[in-house]
């Protein structure tokens, strides 16, 4: 019998053999249930795609007579056919007994408490079986704040409760190491089937519990290509305010994970399309609504990342933040430089102190990003100057690639004049002669060469007799 195929997900069948204690169904209703069980002969999940890393952590904990279960995105993106990348791991272990069974463990989180087990630079995340709350009380090692946010979660339960506190469907899928068998409570692996983004309980109070939510549901969107469920996009638009209560660090690294993964173009569109970019970046937003051409080129940059990211070349965080923050910066220097005299340079320095110290306010960008942006924005108007040594030191600064890149980004958006992309572009491949006569530059003198004089011996005095 050959497997069925669904968008890259092999199924065979599935199982209800496996009675589950009470849960809740996908609208919050509590009702008996059961999970789908199945089978390894029936999906295609394989310990192959597993680290090895997390397979030492599975096998341990199982050895040790633990529950352990891959759940996530990495049993998502296998069923899928892709390559996953993650690898959490959920047990009813409590922390200190992990942390007892690896050496290179360490604790950490007090809204959640994790395990990280190292492996060199891989880090595999080990959380424990989570219990089910009303979320309206505060009791045992949970907090909720007036919104509903979970600030505090560390009450342990067991896996049957553990599902019903996870946010998709497609990410409450659990790989049982035990049996290599899949357990699915909420339809997941139909959700996938579909290609479906759908919350788990009610949307508007899972959205409350964690506003974050809301740009994880546009994150997978982007990234595997599903359509968000109606229930979905309904509470996103109606909770999108609460995003100004996530903290500004962790909005951070939920940019990063949006705009480095390749697929920053999708995700862009669709944030914009929900009203979200405008809660991370609202004078990027209020820019991009009245200048077509800063959108064109904002796009322009989104497409050129998402190439890099497919090529394996590196990204940086701060080439992109300098793209987003490029018209409100040049927009606040052309009122400096209308009120004060000050050069272009200048100018756009001062802006970008003040533009960046507004974006901070709603999105926290570590220094290590925004000192070399401010250095890349800075440097776009001498790229205008091609004439003298100091338009040929440019070349030797450190910014100069990024720099570079930026401008001739701009001279795709019209920006730029293509003469002088082309200039900045030939330069950087010429000899030292060429470069000379391309900045005009002058041949220096050849000093003459003085003969050296021989020092002309003196004859000995005689005496006189």
């Amino acid at each position: 019998m050959s497997a069925p195929v669904f968008g890259g997900l092999l199924l065979y069948g599935r199982n209800r053999d496996c009675q589950a204690e009470f849960v809740l169904n996908k609208s919050g209703t509590k009702k008996e249930s059961r999970p789908t069980i199945i089978p390894r002969p029936s999906h295609n999940v394989s310990r192959d795609e597993i680290s090895r890393s997390a397979l030492k952590v599975l096998y341990r904990l199982h050895k040790s007579g633990y529950q352990a279960f891959l759940v996530g995105g990495g049993v998502r993106d296998a069923l899928l056919g892709l390559h996953p990348k993650d690898f959490d791991i959920a047990t009813d272990a409590h922390p200190e007994e992990v942390r007892a069974l690896f050496a290179n463990c360490r604790l950490i989180g007090r809204r959640f408490r994790l395990a990280h087990i190292r492996f060199g630079r891989e880090i595999i995340e080990v959380a424990t079986f989570r219990a089910a709350t009303d979320g309206t009380e505060v009791h045992g090692d949970v907090e909720h704040d007036r919104e509903g946010r979970i600030l505090r979660d560390n009450v342990y339960g067991t896996i049957d409760q553990d599902v019903w506190r996870r946010d998709f469907t497609c990410n409450a899928l659990y790989y049982n190491i035990a049996d290599f068998s899949i357990w699915d409570y909420t339809d997941g692996v139909e959700d996938i089937r579909k290609r479906r983004i759908t919350l788990i309980g009610d949307p508007d109070r899972r959205m409350r519990e964690d506003p974050v939510r809301m740009l994880r549901a546009i994150r997978f969107a982007g990234k595997l290509d599903f359509r968000i469920d109606q229930s979905v996009q309904n509470a996103i638009r109606s909770n999108r305010e609460l995003l100004s209560n996530v903290p500004p660090a962790r909005l951070f690294d939920e940019f990063l994970k949006m705009f480095q993964a390749g697929h920053a173009r999708k995700t862009f569109e669709l944030l914009r399309d929900y009203g979200l970019f405008a809660r991370l970046f609202p004078e990027t937003d209020a820019e991009l609504d009245s200048d077509d051409a800063f959108l064109a080129f904002t796009r322009k940059a989104l497409d050129n990342t998402d190439r890099r990211v497919a090529s394996e070349k590196s990204v940086t965080p701060m080439f992109l933040l300098g793209v987003f923050l490029w018209a409100p910066i040049r927009k606040r220097a052309e009122t400096i430089r209308a009120r004060e005299k000050m050069s272009e340079v200048q100018s756009l320095s001062l802006a970008s102190y003040e533009i960046v110290g507004l974006q901070q306010g709603r999105i926290s960008i570590p220094r290590r990003f925004t000192t070399p942006m401010r250095e890349m924005l800075a440097m776009q108007p001498r790229f205008d100057v091609r004439r003298g040594k100091r338009a040929l030191r440019l070349l030797e600064h450190k910014r100069f690639r990024a720099a570079y890149d930026f401008m001739m980004l701009r001279s795709m958006a019209g920006e730029v004049e293509e003469d002088i992309a082309r200039f900045w572009t030939d330069v950087q491949t010429q000899d030292a002669e060429q470069r000379r006569q391309s900045f005009e530059l002058q041949r220096a003198p050849e000093s003459k060469k003085t003969r050296k004089r021989r020092r002309r011996r003196r004859k000995p005095r005689t005496e006189q007799s």
